[in-house]
């Protein structure tokens, strides 16, 4: 099955210089980020796309925004974190054969600079913008997210919200080494 993230740019002229700017949706059947926060299945993304026709291949500028939804990692509170990125990513045609001399002496020196896994293909008309979308909405996400910067967290020994507790809240510690004892009087 094809991937949502597929657009043909048929409409785009093959000539240096042409633009043309789409707004797309993108309704998520994978949650896009982490463990702790995600843009969930079924939310959609939005793209602000522009695609310009240079000399390489396709030029493509976007605008992405999506919601993550997620928990806070010190008290597990619901979070909502909207996501306001931009990517520009050069998708080339299809390599053709060079013909003369100093087209195949710059296209083996284009080859040594770029890394065939990080180079973004043509695939006929279509370009695949998963991959620039996941990366840019995934940067964007925090690693441990936070409700508030100032979120003190959970109680480690009763699990109530310290926001919650009162400020002379304590628990009797005992040793584990004495806790057998704890049942007999003296």
């Amino acid at each position: 099955m094809k991937s949502i993230f597929y657009f043909n740019t048929f409409e785009l002229p093959r000539r240096a210089g042409e633009m043309k700017e789409y707004e797309l949706p993108f309704d998520l059947t994978e949650a896009i980020g982490i463990d702790v926060i995600a843009v969930p299945v079924g939310d959609r993304i939005f793209v602000d796309l522009k695609i310009e026709s240079v000399k390489e291949g396709v030029l493509v500028t976007a605008a992405v925004e999506a919601t993550a939804k997620g928990v806070c990692t010190r008290c597990l509170d619901p979070i909502e974190l909207e996501l306001d990125r931009n990517f520009i990513e050069l998708y080339r045609y299809e390599s053709g054969k060079a013909h003369t001399k100093a087209e195949r002496k710059r296209a083996r020196e284009e080859e040594e600079d770029v890394d065939e896994d990080e180079e973004l293909m043509m695939e006929g008309d279509e370009i695949n913008l998963e991959a620039p979308i996941r990366d840019c909405l995934i940067l964007d996400l925090p690693i441990n997210p936070l409700c508030d910067e100032e979120c003190e967290g959970l109680c480690q020994i009763c699990g109530q919200k310290w926001v919650d507790l009162p400020d002379d809240h304590a628990h009797e510690v005992i040793d584990a080494r004495w806790a057998g004892l704890s049942g007999l009087d003296f």
